[in-house]
């Protein structure tokens, strides 16, 4: 394992988690925020999740998310959040996975308080993380548009038409709205406008909505200024930071109704204020939006604005679902093989015949992302040769078989299994009820919706099908 580039002389804080992110163990010294030699004494956090007491955490930035999804070592070198009480962080952290069997139990996680507030402007500009597979060091970059147009794979005529107008419209200053299923490929899309356009050498900021407590949004979005409310520092919001560059806003519709409004005004004036402040900043920003459903209907349901929809949709991008464009699974299946060969170090060749027949008659409800990752696993268990049924994900025979498995007769799963299969379902029908919106089911579940949201990504719940 290589810990060359990490410095952790010293540690300040020890987290352990299970396998569902519930905290076990937790200490933390911090003087910064009490005298004495300890923050609190954690007991009230015990047996919780830990995106509970740290709300603001990026879900894909998370080291103990991704240590818990891969089962391997995660380093973060500038891990900037806040906690359920407001307060800032700026940790260096390690995270090491508890397996045993091949069974990831959990993770610990130790860290490093690194925080100055006036460095943490550029920390967020220039953050910086890896992840740790074998003997080899992957960098894991925000903030940075990696994908152009040549990256987008297609031969269907509606999306090479997409592809024309989004180069033909991307050094306009005017917002674009894309919006499509989940895995159709939005970011694909947005970050290619940004890398071609005058902006490419300028910020690229993207956030996904969804995944901001309601609590910090405006903050995060605006920027404070110090003693604005409990814990505030002088910080830039995101629209600062992408100054000249892109500010991408995704599933926009989860953003609460009175920030559409302050959303609307800045868009309108080019200006923002930041929480606290006085004064206005003048700002140059590209904003691009995304969302996975139809923004007709969400103006209909009240989840979006429609003085905002107005505004943010002068440029629309319509991406299809894979169903409707299964010409280019013939393009995907080689290009995800290669890709996977290359990452695992495999030799599997092509699919069977009857494997072909599955996927040109599935309906494919995750898109794109979800033939991704059907390919990704199948070349996991499979050293050479053609992907055969037997390689294939259980759910995806089930579902072309109708779901046929006799109940009565289905093997006895561990408990934790069957609570988590209870768990998910409950999610589902919260959602369906909800027709898809994350706030509304978190509130019927009696749960904060950054959990929810998290919960959702942790069982792969596809919403775009309850909406």
């Amino acid at each position: 394992m290589l810990f060359n580039d990490i410095n952790m002389e010293y540690v300040d804080a020890i987290m352990i988690v299970d396998h569902n992110g519930n905290i076990v163990y937790s200490v933390r010294y911090n003087p910064r925020f009490d005298n004495n030699s300890k923050l609190n004494d954690f007991k009230e956090i015990i047996n919780k999740n830990f995106l509970e007491i740290y709300p603001a955490l990026d879900i894909e930035e998370s080291t103990i998310i991704n240590c818990l999804k891969y089962g391997t070592p995660q380093y973060f070198e500038n891990q900037i959040f806040h906690d359920n009480k407001g307060r800032v962080y700026n940790t260096q952290n390690l995270t090491l996975p508890i397996i045993r069997r091949g069974k990831i139990l959990g993770a610990i996680e130790i860290s490093k308080d690194i925080t100055k507030v006036k460095e943490i402007t550029e920390r967020l500009k220039t953050r910086k993380t890896f992840q740790i597979i074998g003997n080899k060091k992957f960098n894991m970059g925000k903030n940075t548009a990696e994908y152009n147009f040549d990256s987008i794979i297609t031969q269907n005529k509606e999306m090479k038409y997409n592809i024309k107008k989004a180069k033909m419209i991307a050094n306009s200053s005017s917002p674009v709205l894309v919006y499509g299923e989940t895995g159709t490929g939005k970011e694909l899309f947005v970050q290619s406008i940004h890398n071609y356009s005058n902006r490419h050498d300028k910020p690229f900021i993207a956030q996904n909505c969804a995944a901001l407590p309601e609590n910090l949004f405006e903050s995060i979005l605006f920027g404070s200024v110090k003693g604005a409310f409990t814990g505030s520092v002088d910080r830039p919001g995101l629209f600062e930071l992408a100054d000249g560059g892109t500010l991408f806003l995704d599933e926009i519709n989860s953003m609460p109704n009175g920030l559409q409004a302050k959303l609307l005004r800045v868009l309108q004036d080019g200006m923002v204020r930041r929480i606290g402040d006085s004064k206005d900043r003048r700002i140059n920003v590209r904003i691009i939006t995304a969302m996975n459903q139809d923004p007709i209907k969400s103006v209909k349901r009240g989840n979006l604005r429609e003085d905002l929809f107005y505004r943010l949709n002068v440029v629309s991008i319509k991406l299809l679902p894979l169903r409707e464009r299964k010409e280019d699974i013939s393009l995907y299946i080689p290009y995800f093989i290669d890709k996977y060969n290359k990452e695992l170090n495999k030799n599997v060749s092509g699919i069977s015949k009857e494997v072909k027949k599955i996927f040109y008659e599935y309906n494919w409800p995750g898109n794109v992302r979800e033939l991704q990752h059907i390919i990704e696993s199948s070349v996991n268990i499979l050293n050479s040769g053609d992907i055969q049924l037997k390689h294939l994900p259980i759910y995806l025979i089930e579902n072309i078989n109708n779901n046929s498995i006799n109940e009565d007769i289905r093997e006895i799963k561990p408990l934790n299994q069957e609570i988590e299969s209870l768990e998910k379902q409950l999610i589902i029908n919260a959602l369906k009820k909800a027709n898809g919106n994350i706030t509304s089911a978190a509130n019927m579940l009696g749960i904060p919706r950054q959990t929810l949201h998290y919960k959702i990504n942790k069982y792969s719940i596809q919403i775009s099908k309850y909406k």
